[in-house]
């Protein structure tokens, strides 16, 4: 295993400079992973940091940081969703999130994450509820095609739903390399991206309600931090990325159709409506540079928003953003039990 000071997450230098740690202040990584944001700010300045993990496999990673670092770094195992709970009661100063599957999840070949390594067809990033084989096996064509459609962005998403139960009716879909060649058949070789890669993801998202969870999260960060508090988010695709924009171009005020340089009191603040409870410090996402993507290619889809907490009051959870920002989103995935009900 490599050491958590030799895994450097995409943007770092970014993310610091967003978040700006300063001695004294508290912060979330809410995806701890193998310890890259988290140590690198708490190599910034004297600060505590508090990081959150769903995936057991984080825990020699956690052993490292907390090795090299002692009481300044808490680990919790919990969603990151729930970030607001974890700080005993107190705000913090910033939250850090990055999103989606971490590069050291797509080599463990049992996880069941990549199309290009053949394992189980799991998924799972806290290795319980439903997993992808699960999904596969049990939803109805349409169900599969709506997975695909939304979360994949899959154009062709009918057609691949139709070679899955096709061959799910032969012969169980058991492992990622199945899939996979089930996918290539429906959708044809050829290329830069692997035909497979928007299925995956979508059955990725849906098993481990990933869009959803960024949605919670974004509310919690509301909730926990500080007025002048950072909330840095990197994404890695655009379903990720709008409900960020969306979330933070609304909490700033934006979403109204009013200006975020006009001030609270302005008339495109109607009666009894949320003041700003974020300040949108930069309204563009940032990119990786070109240095960044000459090193790592997996930067090149990456984009960072961030916003600073206003001393206004968090908003209801039922005004998640402008254009309803979870309209899109499908329902978490059910239980195996309920999976089970509604196959039979």
């Amino acid at each position: 295993m490599s050491s958590a000071a030799s895994h450097i997450p995409v943007l770092m230098d970014e993310v610091l400079a967003a978040l700006h740690p300063t001695d004294g202040e508290t912060y979330i990584d809410g995806t701890f992973g193998a310890g890259g944001y988290t140590s690198h700010i708490l190599r910034s300045a004297n600060c505590q940091v508090i990081g959150l993990d769903r995936d057991p496999s984080v825990a020699p990673y956690v052993d490292v940081v907390r090795g090299e670092f002692g009481s300044r770094f808490t680990f919790v195992k919990s969603e990151f969703s729930k970030l607001d709970e974890v700080s005993a009661g107190g705000l913090v100063d910033g939250v850090v999130l990055d999103i989606g599957v971490s590069s050291m999840q797509l080599d463990q070949d049992k996880r069941g994450f990549s199309f290009m390594r053949d394992g189980p067809l799991d998924m799972r990033m806290a290795g319980g509820g439903l997993s992808a084989v699960d999904a596969i096996k049990f939803l109805s064509r349409n169900d599969l095609q709506q997975i695909f459609k939304v979360y994949g962005e899959e154009r062709r998403a009918r057609r691949c739903a139709d070679f899955i139960v096709r061959a799910r009716d032969e012969a169980p879909i058991e492992t990622t390399l199945q899939l996979a060649d089930i996918v290539t058949k429906a959708l044809g070789g050829g290329g830069k991206r692997h035909p497979a890669t928007k299925v995956f993801q979508a059955l990725r998202v849906y098993v481990n309600d990933e869009l959803g969870e960024l949605v919670r999260a974004l509310l919690a960060a509301e909730r926990v931090l500080k007025p002048g508090g950072r909330l840095v988010v990197v994404s890695f695709h655009s379903l990720e990325d709008r409900i960020v924009k969306t979330f933070l171009r609304n909490r700033s005020g934006e979403g109204r159709g009013g200006s975020r340089h006009l001030p609270p009191q302005s008339a495109s603040m109607g009666a009894g409506e949320d003041m700003p409870s974020f300040k949108l410090v930069r309204r563009s996402g940032v990119t990786a540079s070109k240095q960044e993507l000459a090193r790592n290619p997996r930067a090149r889809s990456a984009r960072l928003r961030f916003a600073v907490r206003t001393s206004a009051a968090a908003w209801s959870d039922s005004e998640v953003g402008g254009n309803n920002i979870g309209a899109a989103l499908l329902p978490r995935a059910p239980s195996l039990d309920d999976l089970r009900k509604l196959a039979s």
